[in-house]
Protein backbone atom coordinates (compact mmCIF):
# COMPACT_ATOMS: atom_id res chain seq x y z
CA UNK A 1 0.00 0.00 0.00
CA UNK A 2 3.01 1.97 0.52
CA UNK A 3 3.50 2.42 -2.92
CA UNK A 4 0.27 3.65 -4.00
CA UNK A 5 -0.55 7.48 -3.41
CA UNK A 6 -2.71 8.64 -0.57
CA UNK A 7 -5.78 9.86 -1.56
CA UNK A 8 -6.30 13.56 -1.78
CA UNK A 9 -10.22 13.75 -2.72
CA UNK A 10 -11.62 16.30 0.11
CA UNK A 11 -14.45 13.86 0.17
CA UNK A 12 -12.69 11.20 2.05
CA UNK A 13 -12.87 11.21 5.58
CA UNK A 14 -11.05 8.01 6.17
CA UNK A 15 -8.75 6.95 3.90
CA UNK A 16 -6.37 3.71 4.27
CA UNK A 17 -2.86 5.78 5.26
CA UNK A 18 -4.81 4.99 8.80
CA UNK A 19 -4.58 1.13 8.67
CA UNK A 20 -8.79 1.74 10.02
CA UNK A 21 -11.45 -0.32 10.36
CA UNK A 22 -13.24 1.33 6.78
CA UNK A 23 -13.16 3.77 4.54
CA UNK A 24 -15.59 7.34 5.10
CA UNK A 25 -16.37 9.29 2.12
CA UNK A 26 -18.89 12.62 2.52
CA UNK A 27 -21.77 12.83 0.78
CA UNK A 28 -23.25 16.03 2.57
CA UNK A 29 -22.52 18.23 5.49
CA UNK A 30 -25.15 15.93 7.17
CA UNK A 31 -24.27 12.53 5.65
CA UNK A 32 -21.38 10.39 4.70
CA UNK A 33 -20.93 6.67 3.67
CA UNK A 34 -18.98 4.28 5.17
CA UNK A 35 -17.48 1.29 3.27
CA UNK A 36 -15.63 -1.94 3.58
CA UNK A 37 -15.40 -5.45 2.17
CA UNK A 38 -14.11 -8.95 4.17
CA UNK A 39 -14.03 -12.26 3.74
CA UNK A 40 -12.31 -15.15 4.55
CA UNK A 41 -12.59 -19.63 4.41
CA UNK A 42 -14.28 -21.69 6.72
CA UNK A 43 -13.30 -21.42 9.97
CA UNK A 44 -15.69 -24.00 11.19
CA UNK A 45 -17.66 -27.38 9.75
CA UNK A 46 -21.29 -26.11 9.50
CA UNK A 47 -21.74 -23.61 6.39
CA UNK A 48 -24.85 -21.87 8.15
CA UNK A 49 -22.51 -21.03 11.27
CA UNK A 50 -19.85 -19.97 9.20
CA UNK A 51 -22.01 -17.61 7.30
CA UNK A 52 -23.31 -15.75 10.23
CA UNK A 53 -19.58 -15.67 11.60
CA UNK A 54 -18.53 -14.07 8.27
CA UNK A 55 -21.30 -11.79 7.94
CA UNK A 56 -20.85 -10.50 11.42
CA UNK A 57 -17.35 -10.00 10.87
CA UNK A 58 -17.70 -7.65 8.03
CA UNK A 59 -20.55 -5.61 9.76
CA UNK A 60 -18.23 -5.08 12.31
CA UNK A 61 -15.85 -2.36 10.48
CA UNK A 62 -18.81 -0.38 9.68
CA UNK A 63 -19.80 -0.41 13.95
CA UNK A 64 -15.98 -0.06 15.20
CA UNK A 65 -16.36 3.72 13.00
CA UNK A 66 -19.39 4.01 14.80
CA UNK A 67 -21.38 4.08 11.81
CA UNK A 68 -24.99 2.23 11.11
CA UNK A 69 -24.90 -1.07 8.48
CA UNK A 70 -27.37 -0.09 5.61
CA UNK A 71 -27.05 -2.69 2.79
CA UNK A 72 -24.53 -5.28 1.74
CA UNK A 73 -23.06 -7.44 -0.88
CA UNK A 74 -22.08 -10.88 -0.69
CA UNK A 75 -19.09 -11.78 -2.52
CA UNK A 76 -18.60 -15.66 -2.77
CA UNK A 77 -15.18 -17.80 -4.19
CA UNK A 78 -16.70 -21.50 -4.02
CA UNK A 79 -15.01 -24.56 -5.33
CA UNK A 80 -18.38 -26.17 -7.07
CA UNK A 81 -16.67 -29.48 -7.97
CA UNK A 82 -16.24 -29.96 -4.36
CA UNK A 83 -19.00 -28.72 -2.49
CA UNK A 84 -22.86 -29.63 -2.99
CA UNK A 85 -24.54 -26.69 -3.99
CA UNK A 86 -26.63 -26.95 -0.62
CA UNK A 87 -23.35 -25.91 1.41
CA UNK A 88 -23.56 -22.65 -0.70
CA UNK A 89 -27.14 -22.29 -0.15
CA UNK A 90 -26.75 -23.15 3.59
CA UNK A 91 -23.74 -20.23 3.67
CA UNK A 92 -25.91 -17.86 1.85
CA UNK A 93 -28.63 -18.42 4.51
CA UNK A 94 -26.44 -17.83 7.45
CA UNK A 95 -25.14 -15.02 6.31
CA UNK A 96 -28.47 -13.48 5.42
CA UNK A 97 -29.97 -14.54 8.79
CA UNK A 98 -27.34 -12.20 10.63
CA UNK A 99 -28.00 -9.74 8.26
CA UNK A 100 -31.23 -9.42 8.66
CA UNK A 101 -30.74 -9.03 12.88
CA UNK A 102 -28.33 -6.10 12.15
CA UNK A 103 -31.28 -4.78 9.89
CA UNK A 104 -29.75 -5.04 6.49
CA UNK A 105 -30.75 -5.72 3.28
CA UNK A 106 -28.48 -8.08 1.17
CA UNK A 107 -28.93 -6.89 -2.49
CA UNK A 108 -27.16 -9.20 -4.80
CA UNK A 109 -23.78 -9.97 -4.92
CA UNK A 110 -21.33 -11.74 -6.66
CA UNK A 111 -20.11 -15.24 -7.21
CA UNK A 112 -16.81 -16.94 -8.79
CA UNK A 113 -15.67 -20.93 -9.28
CA UNK A 114 -12.68 -21.03 -6.86
CA UNK A 115 -10.21 -24.05 -5.69
CA UNK A 116 -11.13 -22.72 -2.12
CA UNK A 117 -14.46 -21.31 -0.34
CA UNK A 118 -14.37 -17.97 0.46
CA UNK A 119 -17.85 -15.87 1.67
CA UNK A 120 -18.33 -12.53 3.38
CA UNK A 121 -20.16 -9.26 2.37
CA UNK A 122 -19.03 -5.68 1.39
CA UNK A 123 -21.20 -3.34 3.21
CA UNK A 124 -22.26 0.16 2.99
CA UNK A 125 -22.92 2.22 5.93
CA UNK A 126 -24.14 5.20 7.08
CA UNK A 127 -22.78 8.03 9.65
CA UNK A 128 -22.74 11.76 10.68
CA UNK A 129 -19.21 13.21 9.28
CA UNK A 130 -18.90 14.54 13.12
CA UNK A 131 -19.81 11.42 14.97
CA UNK A 132 -16.80 9.29 12.88
CA UNK A 133 -15.25 6.71 15.72
CA UNK A 134 -11.42 5.89 14.09
CA UNK A 135 -8.57 4.13 15.30
CA UNK A 136 -6.52 7.51 15.15
CA UNK A 137 -8.09 9.46 18.29
CA UNK A 138 -6.67 7.84 21.84
CA UNK A 139 -5.44 10.43 24.07
CA UNK A 140 -2.93 10.09 27.46
CA UNK A 141 -5.37 9.29 30.35
CA UNK A 142 -8.28 7.13 28.21
CA UNK A 143 -8.36 3.65 29.59
CA UNK A 144 -8.49 0.52 26.91
CA UNK A 145 -11.94 -1.39 27.09
CA UNK A 146 -12.50 -5.03 25.16
CA UNK A 147 -15.62 -6.31 24.57
CA UNK A 148 -15.11 -10.44 23.71
CA UNK A 149 -12.86 -12.48 24.77
CA UNK A 150 -9.47 -13.13 22.97
CA UNK A 151 -8.76 -16.93 21.26
CA UNK A 152 -11.02 -17.38 18.92
CA UNK A 153 -7.86 -18.47 16.47
CA UNK A 154 -6.47 -21.17 19.11
CA UNK A 155 -9.75 -22.67 19.84
CA UNK A 156 -10.82 -23.56 15.65
CA UNK A 157 -7.39 -24.46 15.44
CA UNK A 158 -7.91 -27.19 17.87
CA UNK A 159 -11.82 -27.68 16.50
CA UNK A 160 -10.16 -28.35 13.07
CA UNK A 161 -7.60 -31.03 14.55
CA UNK A 162 -10.89 -32.56 16.31
CA UNK A 163 -9.43 -31.73 19.49
CA UNK A 164 -12.11 -29.65 21.02
CA UNK A 165 -15.44 -29.81 22.37
CA UNK A 166 -19.24 -29.64 21.92
CA UNK A 167 -18.98 -26.82 24.72
CA UNK A 168 -16.20 -25.29 23.86
CA UNK A 169 -17.81 -24.96 20.11
CA UNK A 170 -20.81 -23.79 21.26
CA UNK A 171 -19.21 -21.11 23.59
CA UNK A 172 -16.67 -19.47 20.42
CA UNK A 173 -19.29 -19.67 17.74
CA UNK A 174 -21.86 -17.92 19.88
CA UNK A 175 -19.11 -15.11 20.13
CA UNK A 176 -17.66 -15.09 17.28
CA UNK A 177 -21.63 -14.70 15.62
CA UNK A 178 -22.81 -12.05 17.89
CA UNK A 179 -22.99 -8.07 16.38
CA UNK A 180 -21.09 -5.51 17.74
CA UNK A 181 -24.21 -3.49 17.10
CA UNK A 182 -24.82 -2.73 21.16
CA UNK A 183 -20.74 -2.21 21.80
CA UNK A 184 -20.76 0.52 19.23
CA UNK A 185 -24.22 1.95 20.11
CA UNK A 186 -23.05 2.44 23.82
CA UNK A 187 -20.12 4.05 22.17
CA UNK A 188 -21.73 6.46 20.67
CA UNK A 189 -24.18 7.07 23.55
CA UNK A 190 -21.31 7.21 26.48
CA UNK A 191 -18.90 9.28 24.18
CA UNK A 192 -15.25 7.48 23.82
CA UNK A 193 -12.45 8.81 22.06
CA UNK A 194 -11.52 5.56 19.71
CA UNK A 195 -12.10 2.49 18.91
CA UNK A 196 -10.84 -0.48 16.52
CA UNK A 197 -12.00 -4.03 15.97
CA UNK A 198 -10.06 -6.78 16.77
CA UNK A 199 -9.70 -9.41 13.96
CA UNK A 200 -6.66 -10.79 11.72
CA UNK A 201 -4.25 -9.19 13.56
CA UNK A 202 -4.48 -10.22 17.04
CA UNK A 203 -5.22 -7.71 20.25
CA UNK A 204 -1.36 -6.65 19.56
CA UNK A 205 -1.69 -5.79 16.25
CA UNK A 206 -4.46 -3.69 16.10
CA UNK A 207 -3.75 -2.29 19.93
CA UNK A 208 -0.29 -1.54 18.08
CA UNK A 209 -2.36 0.54 14.78
CA UNK A 210 -3.89 2.23 17.40
CA UNK A 211 -1.08 3.53 18.92
CA UNK A 212 0.80 4.18 15.41
CA UNK A 213 -2.43 6.25 14.31
CA UNK A 214 -3.20 8.40 17.49
CA UNK A 215 0.76 9.15 18.35
CA UNK A 216 0.38 7.55 21.71
CA UNK A 217 1.71 4.40 23.99
CA UNK A 218 -0.58 1.98 25.41
CA UNK A 219 0.32 -0.24 28.23
CA UNK A 220 -1.88 -4.10 28.43
CA UNK A 221 -2.51 -5.32 31.52
CA UNK A 222 -2.22 -9.31 30.85
CA UNK A 223 -3.97 -10.67 33.73
CA UNK A 224 -7.34 -8.39 32.77
CA UNK A 225 -7.45 -9.42 29.63
CA UNK A 226 -10.14 -11.46 29.27
CA UNK A 227 -9.65 -15.30 27.25
CA UNK A 228 -12.36 -17.93 26.48
CA UNK A 229 -11.99 -20.59 29.21
CA UNK A 230 -10.04 -22.59 26.80
CA UNK A 231 -7.67 -20.55 24.83
CA UNK A 232 -4.89 -20.60 27.09
CA UNK A 233 -5.15 -24.48 27.26
CA UNK A 234 -5.15 -24.82 23.35
CA UNK A 235 -2.39 -22.59 22.91
CA UNK A 236 -0.07 -24.57 25.86
CA UNK A 237 -0.76 -27.82 23.80
CA UNK A 238 0.19 -26.19 20.84
CA UNK A 239 -2.42 -25.35 18.75
CA UNK A 240 -1.10 -22.19 17.36
CA UNK A 241 -2.62 -20.91 13.62
CA UNK A 242 0.29 -20.06 11.59
CA UNK A 243 -0.71 -16.24 11.93
CA UNK A 244 -0.34 -16.04 15.42
CA UNK A 245 3.36 -16.61 15.07
CA UNK A 246 3.42 -13.98 12.19
CA UNK A 247 1.62 -11.61 14.09
CA UNK A 248 3.88 -11.57 16.75
CA UNK A 249 7.16 -11.13 15.07
CA UNK A 250 5.63 -8.57 13.42
CA UNK A 251 4.90 -6.54 16.08
CA UNK A 252 7.70 -7.64 18.54
CA UNK A 253 10.35 -4.84 17.67
CA UNK A 254 7.50 -2.62 18.88
CA UNK A 255 6.14 -3.80 22.08
CA UNK A 256 7.82 -4.78 25.63
CA UNK A 257 6.95 -7.44 27.29
CA UNK A 258 7.45 -7.84 31.10
CA UNK A 259 9.84 -10.80 31.81
CA UNK A 260 6.88 -12.50 33.95
CA UNK A 261 5.05 -12.77 30.49
CA UNK A 262 5.70 -16.06 28.81
CA UNK A 263 6.15 -16.99 24.96
CA UNK A 264 2.44 -18.56 25.53
CA UNK A 265 0.74 -15.68 26.62
CA UNK A 266 2.78 -13.39 24.04
CA UNK A 267 0.84 -15.76 21.41
CA UNK A 268 -1.81 -15.52 22.90
CA UNK A 269 -2.01 -12.01 22.75
CA UNK A 270 -1.25 -12.36 18.87
CA UNK A 271 -4.04 -14.85 18.16
CA UNK A 272 -5.55 -13.60 15.12
CA UNK A 273 -9.40 -13.42 15.98
CA UNK A 274 -12.51 -13.46 14.13
CA UNK A 275 -15.42 -11.27 14.47
CA UNK A 276 -13.57 -10.01 17.81
CA UNK A 277 -14.77 -7.36 19.58
CA UNK A 278 -13.78 -3.48 19.90
CA UNK A 279 -10.95 -1.82 21.76
CA UNK A 280 -12.00 1.42 22.90
CA UNK A 281 -10.31 3.76 24.04
CA UNK A 282 -12.37 6.14 27.00
CA UNK A 283 -11.70 8.72 28.97
CA UNK A 284 -11.31 7.72 32.24
CA UNK A 285 -14.12 9.56 33.99
CA UNK A 286 -15.90 7.70 31.32
CA UNK A 287 -15.17 4.09 31.92
CA UNK A 288 -17.45 3.35 34.32
CA UNK A 289 -19.95 4.42 32.65
CA UNK A 290 -19.18 2.59 29.55
CA UNK A 291 -18.66 -0.64 30.84
CA UNK A 292 -22.26 -0.30 33.06
CA UNK A 293 -24.05 0.87 29.69
CA UNK A 294 -22.42 -2.77 28.31
CA UNK A 295 -23.32 -4.77 30.82
CA UNK A 296 -27.33 -3.53 30.81
CA UNK A 297 -26.73 -4.10 27.02
CA UNK A 298 -25.69 -7.83 27.23
CA UNK A 299 -21.76 -6.93 26.28
CA UNK A 300 -19.13 -7.72 28.92
CA UNK A 301 -16.84 -4.93 29.04
CA UNK A 302 -13.22 -5.50 30.61
CA UNK A 303 -10.58 -2.55 30.86
CA UNK A 304 -7.60 -3.64 29.81
CA UNK A 305 -4.99 -1.06 30.19
CA UNK A 306 -4.64 3.10 29.68
CA UNK A 307 -2.88 5.33 27.18
CA UNK A 308 0.30 7.06 27.98
CA UNK A 309 1.98 10.03 26.59
CA UNK A 310 5.08 8.34 26.28
CA UNK A 311 6.72 5.58 24.18
CA UNK A 312 4.65 6.57 21.22
CA UNK A 313 3.21 4.31 18.57
CA UNK A 314 4.72 1.29 21.43
CA UNK A 315 2.86 -1.04 23.73
CA UNK A 316 4.04 -2.36 27.04
CA UNK A 317 2.79 -5.37 28.14
CA UNK A 318 2.67 -6.11 31.93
Amino acid sequence: MEKLPKPNDPRVLVGYNTADDAGVIRLSDELALVQTVDFFTPIVDDPFTYGQISAANSLSDVYAMGGTPFSALNIVGFPKDIFPMEVLAAILQGGQEKAAEAGVPILGGHTVSDQELKYGLAVTGLIHPERILTNAAAQPGDLLVLTKPIGTGTITTALKAGKGTPEMEAEVCGAMAALNRAAAEVCQRVGVHAVTDITGFGLLGHALEMAEASGVGLVLRFDAVPFFAAAIATTAAGFVPGGTRANLLHVQPCVDFLERITPEQRLLLSDPQTSGGLLIAVPEEKAFELVRAGRDEGVRMAVIGEVIADHAGRIEVV
